[in-house]
């Protein structure tokens, strides 16, 4: 089952706020383009595709560590044409 979302946020993660709440596990605080991770202060998933309001040169920086749990297959830039639309999230195994 597909987890139906919108797509907000700044800079370029996608941030889909999620109705989850649990343990993060091992938290970061830089990602990579593509990974996908759980952002424990605003309970949201974020992809991650370029870099966010408050990374450095050469980094993309979350705005508080995640809990990188996949990667997105794919061009993760391809995201910036998702924002404002609805968009599903699904588990592949």
């Amino acid at each position: 089952m597909g987890l139906p979302t919108a797509i907000i946020g700044d800079g370029d993660p996608t941030i889909t706020p999620a109705e989850v709440n649990v343990e993060p596990g091992k938290t970061q605080e830089t990602v990579d383009a593509g990974d996908v991770g759980y952002g424990p202060p605003g309970r949201a998933v974020c992809r991650f595709y370029g870099p966010t309001p408050v990374s450095g040169p050469g980094e993309i920086r979350p705005a508080s560590p995640v809990a990188v749990f996949g990667r997105l297959d794919g061009d993760p830039a391809a995201l910036r044409q998702a924002r404002g639309h609805r968009v599903r999230v699904d588990r592949v195994e």
